[in-house]
């Protein structure tokens, strides 16, 4: 049976369902009332079957597994030039980390019986969803800058979903997918509170909101611990954008230490685009460049109110972790030294090495720390 949704902050339950909020009526996002654990103590990795891809942590995760392409389990390698180990995931089978949460999430929308899938997206996690959409065999609504990369659009066209092109801010996107979301739902005899938050036109699959898509980007921390031997790094660093991946580390961490499987937790260390950097804001940091300009290549982060921004910082407070806005400059110098050492990523991929590059400089990060960054977005999306 799937699993209810509750409200951390008021306490609200919602029966589990394809017309179940995207949010709470308070305005709270909502979490899942299960929160399993494994039992037993872990197997070594060259004793782990791992063919299920990052579904081999089943017991971790509130869902069962109903679509997916054995996904997961990426490469953990030795990056010297970088005195690091850099996670792969831009080899996902659609070229980013977005595949963990997508697979989760539409793992859910089957149990849910849902129909049809809606998502707003400045790309990756469109293309993620709706190709897990069409894996599942559902319908989906993808919207999408009217600016979009051409690749990211044809990767969703391709799938057989419908990209909507908005024009004007990513918010603007996130607001008219909203509308659609909500459709006539205030038109409804529900609860006046409640109403702006029921599904109208399609089940949210929000890479942003729904709890689903965090149980599948938290198997990121468990794979780094089960590769490092059932340890934790020193350090993660890791962009923000929404944050889906470093909450979702966040969450795998925590839990990992609930269960027993390891002692400690890493710091979290974020990196945002300038000019798009409320979480560095909130932190008392330098949210712009030096001349006050807006980083302009590292587009897949350009977001200036995260859905879960509370949580961020929540969680990188917790782990004694920071965030640090990068401009243009040291992100392209940093894609092309990716590039020139045979990592073929995206450019939104090089804000999390840059940021390493500097956490060094400002000693938050010592030669000694064992440190790991994920690249998150393929090369070949940029085409």
């Amino acid at each position: 049976m799937a699993a209810d949704l509750t409200c951390p902050d008021c306490g609200a339950v919602y029966a589990a369902g394809p017309d179940e909020p995207w949010r709470c009526g308070c305005g709270h996002a909502l979490e899942f009332t299960e929160r399993p654990h494994p039992q037993g103590d872990p197997l070594p990795l060259h004793n782990l079957d791992t063919s299920e891809g990052l579904w081999t942590f089943f017991e971790f995760l509130p869902m069962e597994q109903h679509v997916t392409f054995y996904e997961g389990f990426t490469p953990l390698v030795d990056a010297p030039d970088w005195d690091a180990e850099f996670k792969l995931e831009y080899v996902f089978p659609t070229g980013s980390f977005k595949d963990r949460g997508a697979t989760t999430t539409l793992s859910r929308a089957v149990e849910l019986g849902v129909e049809k899938v809606i998502e707003d997206s400045s790309g990756n996690a469109g293309a993620s969803i709706a190709t897990y959409a069409a894996r599942a065999g559902l319908a989906a609504d993808i919207y999408v800058p009217a600016d979009i990369n051409q690749s990211k659009l044809m990767a969703i066209q391709r799938a057989d979903a419908r990209p909507v092109r908005i024009e004007g801010t990513r918010e603007d996107v996130t607001a008219a997918c909203l509308e659609a979301v909500e459709g006539d739902a205030s038109d409804t005899e529900a609860d006046e509170r409640d109403a702006p938050y029921q599904t109208g036109a399609g089940w949210y699959a929000s890479h942003a909101w729904n709890p689903a898509f965090y149980a599948g980007t938290m198997t990121f921390a468990f794979e780094v611990a089960a590769q490092q031997g059932w340890t934790v790094p020193d350090a993660v660093v890791l962009p923000i954008g929404h944050g889906t991946l470093l909450l979702g580390a966040y969450r795998g961490f925590s839990l990992l230490n609930e269960a027993g499987i390891v002692d400690g937790m890493p710091r979290l260390l974020g990196a945002q685009a300038a000019g798009y950097a409320p979480i560095v804001a909130a932190l008392g940091g330098e949210p712009t460049d030096d001349d006050g300009t807006r980083a302009t290549i590292a587009d897949g982060i350009q977001i200036t109110e995260p859905a879960r921004g509370t949580q961020l910082l929540e969680a990188i407070e917790a782990t004694d972790g920071d965030a640090i806005a990068l401009g243009d400059d040291p992100i392209e110098s940093t894609l092309d030294r990716l590039h020139r050492s045979g990592f073929y990523v995206e450019p939104t991929c090089a804000v999390a090495p840059a940021a390493l590059e500097q956490y060094r400089e400002r000693g938050v990060i010592d030669d000694a720390d064992d440190v790991v960054v994920p690249l998150t977005g393929s090369g070949l999306k940029t085409l």
